[in-house]
């Protein structure tokens, strides 16, 4: 890319798209046009430099002004969250589909170079998802069909779409699946939260507080992989000028229980917590992990930050966002 090309980034005012805003901002890109359903006073990162626009790209006008005379296009936007959310809200999740297709439609109007789709590690079948220890998610595992209802089945839906207007229109587009991002300024409370950040929140709140005791979802014996924030921005910026065509894993390999999640964030944080289990709480898939051989084939690299170095600043900002509310807690309980 050109450094005077207009790039937009759908979804900039959530948590990747304000960390993909801010890096395009430091490799020296001077035109970068951000875009967000919220208002902007609730966007995660705002950035004066660049033109920040509120608009709803499921509708078509808004998805067209927006991608008038554009070059790149990475598209982040989705209504989505955390297990919690996505398992209560299919129909709002589904509807995200508008988005992809209202801004792919525009791409090919306004002869966009290139176009990067979010898509999300929901899409695998999720027989192959059934116990904690089971392979890594291979690429080709997205089929037979069998994806996470409602956000899932958008996602893929949407791979699709962009996998034929490439085909049927020459759209040069771009794919990766992201598994289970996380990191400082994102969400941590209000239902949209994922497990790294809700767990970092409920532990910095008991040693806040002295009240030792949280709550976890499931038994914790259900296994994930969690990419740092860096890892994730840095992929998505080298698969969309990448050679591959079809989707590509984007997530750490380092799989390790909700448990263990929890031990390395107690460890940072200096306290032990009692853990009351919810069996009942939505709890996802009982086990998933990125096989990365294709991610290092085709670029040579992968996502590599270790986990508990991603989770020591992840916990330091929401601890900090917490005292912020109530700064005479910092004196009793100062982090280190």
């Amino acid at each position: 890319m050109n450094k005077e090309d207009l790039i937009l980034v759908a979804g900039a005012g959530g948590f990747i798209g304000g960390h993909l805003v801010a890096s395009l901002i430091r490799d020296g890109y001077e035109n970068i046009r951000a875009i967000d359903i919220k208002p902007l006073e609730e966007w995660h990162q705002t950035f004066e430099e660049v033109e920040n626009q509120q608009g709803d790209l499921r509708l078509l006008d808004v998805a067209r002004k927006a991608t008038r005379g554009v070059s790149y296009v990475y598209n982040l936007a989705a209504d989505m969250g955390g297990m919690g959310f996505i398992e209560t809200n299919k129909a709002a999740c589904m509807l995200s589909v508008l988005v992809n297709t209202h801004l792919l439609m525009a791409a090919r109007e306004f002869h966009v170079k290139r176009f990067f789709f979010s898509s999300t590690a929901c899409v695998y079948a999720a027989g192959k998802q059934m116990a904690p220890r089971l392979p890594a998610l291979k690429e080709e595992d997205a089929y037979p069909a069998m994806p996470e209802d409602g956000y899932g089945w958008e996602k893929l839906f949407s791979e699709r779409l962009c996998r034929h207007f490439r085909e049927d229109f020459g759209v040069i587009t771009r794919i990766a699946r992201y598994h289970n991002v996380y990191g400082p300024n994102g969400a941590f409370e209000g239902g949209r939260e994922k497990a790294p950040a809700a767990l970092c929140r409920k532990i910095a709140q008991a040693q806040l507080s002295g009240n030792h005791s949280i709550d976890i979802w499931g038994d914790g014996e259900q296994t994930r992989s969690f990419m740092y924030i860096d890892d994730c921005v840095f992929g998505t910026k080298a698969i969309m000028m990448s050679a591959v065509a079809e989707p590509l894993n984007l997530g750490s390999s380092e799989l390790v229980t909700i448990n263990q999640l929890v031990d390395l964030i107690e460890e940072i944080a200096g306290i032990k917590v009692q853990r009351k289990y919810q069996l009942n709480a939505p709890q996802g898939v009982r086990g998933r992990n990125s096989d990365n051989t294709r991610i290092r084939e085709a670029l040579g690299w992968e996502p590599s930050i270790p986990l508990r170095a991603g989770l020591e600043q992840t916990y330091q900002w929401i601890y900090d966002q917490l005292v912020s509310r109530v700064p005479e807690l910092a004196g009793r309980n100062e982090h280190r």
